[in-house]
């Protein structure tokens, strides 16, 4: 692993984002210029050798997804950037759109090179109204600069962008309930199969990846996959975007190489630098609200990459790293994620619809002490029913914090039934 590389935030602060001259100047699109000269099959070289994970929390590598792409059959596809960011203590897509949307814009537009496809979306979330005015000025300075439009850099490829605005709807992050809401429907997820990449947006294949990933396409290209793959480890390339949040001294976004130790992403004074409140750091949420719950206690040695957390049973998700103290009650915590996928819920599907209420109910009842025997079983059995009946992802992952949460603190949960009122107790037995 070479440490210390930083290529997705170089540029940050560095330029006038909306400014084509800036990015140019460092180094902006040489990686489209070097697609250009490329053939197909050297590009997708670079991207298997890169390993670049999906971004966007799924970690699909990159380079297998974009064949399955190019193997689709039809003369009309469709580029997607995901920019809804949904997730719960996730802000890295934001920055960078805001510091660096050229970036973005270089990477959807090899994409729409190498795939032939005449027209790409940016879906962006409603909240960040302001960056989509920005991002709309961006793609106009690249229009008029050549680098979309018609016969972009002479190259006999035609390429354009449009932005699209989301209304806040956590499931429309779903890739397939996003495509639903560019079309002008309900934002609910589709049955799959078919997979996108064959029957996507207004059923024409349709690539979807997200900010992050468009991103890195660029760098790859421009500095070689060996070199991407470098950045990271052997199981997964390059650098990632965090987002400390939660008990943490130094909050904010920070870009570290794959493999970095997560105790040195907690505790250095170049990243988190420990505990905001003096007291110890009790449980990390990784990845959102849809990600695991692990205990710091736990993951002293573990390292921030692909492998280092699935061995843990935990996940990088889409790079939110929330950490709390041992002030924070697990149940009550708990409680507030289930809420948050309770409102959430397109309501599509029972599993998800009901069963999401459920959890909140049946959480509740721990947090006031009402458990009886049997309850935290019954609170397993109702998180395994959801989680394997409901019909996106969306649902599928309500379960997650709770079931790695209960795996790493199974006594707050058996002590709730402990300390449950009489009543309760005879009437279980």
């Amino acid at each position: 692993m070479v440490r210390d590389q930083i290529v997705l935030t170089k540029r940050f602060d560095q330029i006038n984002p909306t400014s084509v001259s800036d990015y140019v100047r460092l180094d902006g699109y040489q990686g489209l210029k070097q697609a250009l000269i490329m053939d197909n099959e050297a590009i997708f070289t670079e991207l298997d050798e890169a390993l670049l994970r999906g971004r966007g929390g799924a970690a699909y590598p990159l380079g297998r997804k974009w064949r399955h792409m190019y193997g689709s059959k039809g003369n009309t596809k469709y580029i997607v950037c995901n920019a809804d960011e949904g997730e719960p203590g996730t802000f890295k897509d934001k920055a960078l759109i805001e510091k660096d949307p050229f970036a973005i814009i270089e990477g959807m537009t090899i994409a729409g090179y190498l795939f032939g496809a005449k027209q790409g979306y940016i879906y962006i979330r409603g909240e960040y109204r302001r960056l989509q005015d920005l991002f709309n000025e961006a793609l106009d300075n690249a229009r008029k600069a050549n680098y979309l439009g018609e016969n972009i850099l002479g190259a006999g490829f035609d390429y354009d962008i449009k932005v699209i605005s989301g209304a806040g709807a956590y499931v429309c992050g779903e890739n397939s309930a996003l495509l639903n809401s560019i079309e002008g429907k309900t934002g609910r997820p589709r049955v799959k199969p078919p997979h996108l990449a064959d029957v996507g947006l207004y059923l024409k294949p349709t690539l979807v990846n997200n900010v992050e990933s468009f991103a890195g396409v660029p760098v790859i290209l421009r500095k070689g996959g060996h070199y991407f793959r470098e950045l990271g480890t052997e199981d997964g390339g390059g650098t990632k975007l965090i987002c400390l949040s939660g008990h943490i001294k130094n909050r904010g976004l920070y870009e570290v190489n794959l493999g970095t130790p997560l105790s040195e992403i907690l505790y250095s004074e170049e990243y988190g630098g420990g505990s905001s409140t003096g007291r110890p750091l009790k449980f990390i949420h990784f990845g959102g609200q849809s990600g695991p719950i692990g205990s710091v206690a736990r993951l002293a040695d573990c390292e921030y990459s692909y492998d280092g957390l699935w061995a843990e049973n935990l996940a990088i998700g889409s790079g939110a790293i929330v950490v709390l103290d041992d002030s924070v009650n697990l149940i009550d915590y708990l409680v507030s994620v289930a809420q948050f996928f309770a409102h959430e819920s397109c309501g599509k599907c029972t599993p998800c619809r009901i069963g999401s209420l459920r959890i909140v109910e049946m959480l509740e009842t721990f947090k006031a002490q009402a458990a009886a025997p049997g309850d935290v079983e019954r609170f397993e059995h109702l998180l395994t029913h959801v989680t394997q009946l409901s019909a996106c992802g969306l649902g599928q992952s309500i379960a997650t914090a709770m079931v790695s949460a209960m795996k790493d603190f199974p006594e707050e949960f058996q002590g709730v039934v402990d300390q449950a009122i009489p009543e309760r107790q005879e009437a279980a037995w």
